[in-house]
């Protein structure tokens, strides 16, 4: 398992952007961004494969932008465009296992990284 650090989260208003970033201890095939907000289910933002696929919730599409540092072994998920019901805690994981095109049964978290979209 790699450990994972994530910074950047803040609180703007809506419209606004946040740029998070995750530092990992190592290589992992796959490495995403979930989020969860009080009183809702877990949710995978987006994603960032080995082979260099990139997934998106539906809700994020066109907004958000997951990226990649190899050399570093950061992620970032540059956040534009911010709506208030993207208010949540953000967490950086890890897995090894994709299939059918996404990334499965992460096993690796950071603390999270607290994220608050005013009106």
């Amino acid at each position: 398992q790699v450990q994972l650090l994530e910074s950047g989260g803040g609180s703007v208003q809506a419209g606004g952007s946040l740029r998070l970033s995750c530092a990992a201890s190592g290589y992992t095939y796959c490495l995403a961004w979930l989020r969860r907000a009080p009183g809702k289910e877990r949710e995978e933002v987006a994603a960032s494969a080995g082979d260099g696929r990139t997934i998106y919730a539906d809700s994020v599409k066109g907004r958000f932008t997951i990226s990649k540092d190899n050399a570093k072994n950061t992620l970032y998920l540059q956040m534009n465009n911010l709506k208030p019901d993207d208010t949540a805690m953000y967490y950086c994981a890890a897995t090894t296992i994709f299939t059918y095109g996404y990334c499965r049964n992460y096993n690796s978290w950071g603390q999270g990284t607290q994220v608050t979209v005013s009106s």
